[in-house]
């Protein structure tokens, strides 16, 4: 079945760096989009960037983290990187990487990323 497994979250304070992974398994990478998502405490979920499949890597980005945050994709091991940069108190959120397969949505369990001096 399918499954993706974040990792990377942590506390770190303004103006750091964080990556975080998605390693998926069950269907066949690369020939699929991913995107990561975010929710902040009393916030709706929101998309921060996608990644296309390895045929077409195009990515795309939310306005807020454009140009801080960078996802990247690595199909011998069949994970997604999402590279934080900046990162500012607002991004303080549980993030999730997501995959559409065969027109059903998949959400990983969410890994905390928490930025505060």
């Amino acid at each position: 079945q399918v499954q993706l497994v974040e990792s990377g979250g942590g506390s770190v304070q303004p103006g750091g760096s964080l990556r975080l992974s998605c390693t998926a398994s069950g269907f066949a990478f690369s020939n699929y989009a991913m995107s990561w998502y975010r929710q902040a405490p009393g916030k709706e979920r929101e998309l921060v960037g996608s990644i296309g499949s390895i045929r077409t890597p195009a990515t795309n980005y939310a306005d807020s983290v454009k140009g801080r945050f960078t996802i990247s994709r690595d199909s011998a091991k069949n994970t997604v990187y999402l590279q934080m940069n900046s990162l500012k108190p607002e991004d303080t959120a549980v993030y999730y990487c997501s995959a559409i397969v065969t027109t059903r949505r998949y959400w990983g369990q969410g890994t905390q990323v928490t930025v505060s001096s």
